[in-house]
Parts: structure tokens; sequence; C-alpha cells
């Protein structure tokens, strides 16, 4: 296996941890209802305050998104990783467009003005979390299945090259 080739499946494997722990966030915010919880103190919260859900996604998402676009660029002559490294970063980029959304238009009102918030504006808020959470969870299980095909095909390319 080349150097190149060395750099990019490691780089590629720190990608893949970042999105399964996108994957398994999404799904543990869904599953316990995260922002059912947080709403329900009806007190405006700070974005790093305990049990907010940003604490746990600093750490992995600023990572995956720049790792498999420069994997990417330094496989773009392997046809049989770049199909799938496009594919992740894609998968990324519309999951981080989810977020932004989420955070700014849902997010924001739901847990930071608390005041004016009437119950209904509540629980529309809360059914548009869950729905594009979702979607979210999708793009995120497509991003990491979409790393790790690319990077077990990078490494079995590597192993025989043609």
């Amino acid at each position: 296996m080349s150097e190149r080739h060395t750099r990019v499946g490691r780089a590629l494997g720190l990608a893949e941890l970042g999105h399964a722990q996108w994957f398994f966030g999404n799904l543990y915010e869904a599953i316990v209802r995260v922002p059912d919880l947080l709403a329900e103190h009806r007190a405006p919260m700070s974005p790093l305050a305990p049990g907010s859900p940003v604490r746990y996604y600093t750490t992995a998402m600023p990572v995956t998104f720049p790792v498999v676009l420069a994997a990417a660029v330094a496989s773009r002559r392997d046809r049989g990783s770049l199909p799938w490294l496009l594919t992740a970063a894609a998968a990324s980029l519309a999951g981080v467009g989810i977020t932004a959304y989420l955070v700014r238009s849902v997010n924001r009102p739901l847990l930071h003005d608390t005041e004016g918030v009437t119950p209904q504006r509540r629980d529309e808020l809360l059914r548009t979390w869950h729905r594009l959470n979702t979607v979210r969870t999708a793009t995120a299980a497509a991003a990491w299945l979409a790393t790790r095909t690319a990077r077990s095909r990078l490494a079995r390319h590597a192993e025989n090259p043609q």
C-alpha cells in the first residue's frame, strides 16, 4: 500500500468514526426525544449547557466533511472509491445543511425564545424537528456507509493496483 493510500485510509477511518458518532447521536436524540425534554424546561438554555446536543457534535462534525473532501481530492483518479467519497461528501453536506436549518429555525425559537412560543407553536416546532431529524439521520447513515465503502475499496485498490 502506498504511503498516500495509507494516509487517506487513516483519515477515512476518522471520518467513518465521525459519521458513526453523528448517526448514533441523531438516533439517540430521536429515541430519547431530546428536544422535547429540553423544551419542557421552558427556560432559555446556553448552547453548551449540560444536555445540549452541541456538546457531543462539536468534537466530530468539524472533522468529517473536510476529511472526506480531502480524501476525494487525493483519490480523484481512483474510480473505485471516488464515487463513494463524493456520495459521502454530498450526504455530509446535506446533513450539515439540515442541521443549520434546525438550529436556526427550530432550536433557537424552541430553546431560547421560551416566552414567545405558544404550546401550539412548540408542538409544531417539535414535529418539524423530528421529521427533519429523520432525514438528517438518514444522511448520516448514508455518509457513514459511503465512507466505509470508499475506505474498503481504496484499500482493495492499493493491494491490487491495475
